[in-house]
């Protein structure tokens, strides 16, 4: 879909339908102007209280012949003093599905702007709200329907603004937006797909043809390298499946020289059927999305590319399935991990870390500045924090501090638990230097204290994102399936590094 800024009166565009946005008790002072050309019709609908300006309220009009428009949508905001960037984005969101269910193809919007703007951010801010909101909310995945019946599409949104200073820094936001909603959009295609068409090799094609298309570098290691690199964590865990394991290895800026490198690491369990210790058939189906971390450390590199993100930025995705067979490996096995350290394996279904130690090791060689993983790691980490928070754990308040800002300003938000070492007693073993799964209790940190046995090379942060990488009802933004988190959150965070 393309979107356009344009300065010009709203009831002066020729277009499929207008959207504008209303705040309740504010009535249509802002719009005038419109109201005028629409024969008072909007005024006269609230004045009736057929129209309120309450969130979530909206009334299609269909507009008098005089007016440019054929169609009039009206929004409603909520109180003035509670709409926030993200009630933007939602906003937003809605308007496009709203027009793609009416068959519109074209349309214009007026939305206000929140005031103040949080973190002293301008209109960039409210254009690159508008954007993901309308693309991230358009999203659907059809790529196995034989039949396309919902395959409505949107061809143009047209941003209308009332001042002419501002439509720079609207369009800068708008393709700020753009890129950062496609990469999100990429990475809900890998995630949605099935398991059987996203094996380990064909995760690898998919990173080979997406840093291609980019300019970003990328090398695959294939299972003779990592047996020859001795990452026992990951060969342990690809045993019980035919499908030969991955190691991939994105990077963007590879060649440039004095720019700072940040290490981000996805997890990539293409399948999890929990191995051995295997899980409940009801909702095994949706283990597909197992590999959530990896598909957004692949989108987040490219934003990182379309962005032109000023450092040097390594993506590291170990990939495997995790089935149970004849030659899986078994609770009670002892797994000796790419530094040596030695793992009991207390549950073949605590996989995500064994896999996700051996990348953390690796990242060693690029002297990372920060590494930050991010993985579908825990189920208690749903049952902490439900599906609204990413779980956060890390060694360095700083980077932490930059991680939950980028979360408040994607609203990929990180709630922190903590990382003492009494947990860490939770994960001794009598016969190894660990055990992989410290029991029920405190289950999401016990696995971050896990992980933190293995980077002590440099600050590091661990995302759990377990609860918020699927959506099980959809939200305005957030279609129902795969949510791509953590694209949008590492790319906030890539553009306020400094």
């Amino acid at each position: 879909m393309k979107i356009v800024v344009k300065t010009e009166r709203i009831e002066d565009i020729k277009t499929d339908a207008i959207a504008i946005g209303l705040f309740e008790k504010e009535g249509v002072e802002k719009y005038k102007g419109l109201d005028k050309a629409a024969s008072s019709m909007i005024s006269n609908l609230i004045k009736k209280g057929e129209f309120n300006g309450k969130t979530d309220e909206m009334l299609f009009l269909i507009s008098p012949a005089d007016l440019k428009a054929k169609r009039i949508l009206l929004l409603g905001l909520g109180e003035k003093e509670k709409f926030t960037i993200d009630k933007l984005r939602q906003t937003s969101a809605k308007t496009g599905q709203e027009m793609r269910n009416k068959s519109i193809k074209n349309f214009a919007m007026n939305i206000p702007s929140p005031t103040p703007l949080p973190q002293g951010e301008g209109a960039k801010r409210v254009g690159q709200a508008i954007a993901e909101g309308l693309l991230l909310g358009l999203y659907q995945f059809n790529e196995y329907k034989t039949e396309k019946k919902n395959n409505k599409k949107v061809d143009e949104a047209v941003i209308v603004l009332d001042k002419k200073a501002d439509e720079r820094d609207i369009k800068n936001g708008v393709e700020i937006g753009r890129i950062l909603a496609e990469a999100a959009n990429f990475t809900r295609d890998l995630v949605n797909r099935p398991s059987n068409d996203k094996t380990p090799i064909m995760l690898a094609d998919e990173a080979k043809k997406m840093a291609k298309r980019f300019g970003l570098s990328c090398r695959v290691l294939d299972e003779k390298e990592i047996k020859r690199l001795k990452m026992g964590g990951l060969i342990g865990v690809s045993k019980g499946s035919k499908e030969p394991p991955c190691f991939i290895i994105l990077e963007h800026n590879k060649n440039k020289k004095n720019l700072e490198t940040i290490a981000i690491i996805g997890k990539a369990i293409t399948f999890d059927s929990g191995g051995i210790s295997i899980k409940p058939s009801e909702n095994m189906e949706k283990m597909k999305y197992d590999m959530s971390g990896g598909g957004a450390v692949m989108g987040a590199m490219m934003a990182a590319a379309g962005l032109k993100i000023p450092l040097h930025i390594v993506g590291l995705i170990p990939a495997t399935e995790n089935l149970p067979s004849g030659s899986a490996q078994k609770p009670g096995d002892i797994v000796r991990m790419m530094d040596g350290k030695t793992v009991e394996i207390i549950s073949t279904d605590a996989e995500g870390r064994m896999i996700l130690g051996d990348a953390l090791i690796y990242a060693k060689k690029y002297k990372p500045k920060a590494v930050i993983d991010l993985a579908t790691l825990t189920g208690a980490c749903v049952i902490a924090l439900g599906n609204d928070a990413i779980g956060m754990m890390g060694t360095e308040d700083m980077l932490k501090e930059k991680i939950r800002k980028a979360g408040e300003l994607s609203y990929e938000r990180v709630w922190e638990l903590p990382l003492w070492d009494e947990y860490g007693e939770l994960i001794k073993s009598d016969i190894a230097d660990l055990k992989n799964v410290g029991g029920r209790p405190a289950g999401t940190i016990t696995a971050g204290y896990f992980l933190s046995r293995f980077i002590e090379h440099c600050p590091w942060a661990h995302l759990d994102i377990a609860g918020t990488a699927w959506e099980e009802k959809g939200r305005p933004y957030k279609p129902k399936g795969a949510s791509g988190v953590g694209v949008r959150l590492l790319s906030e965070l890539f553009l306020n590094w400094k």
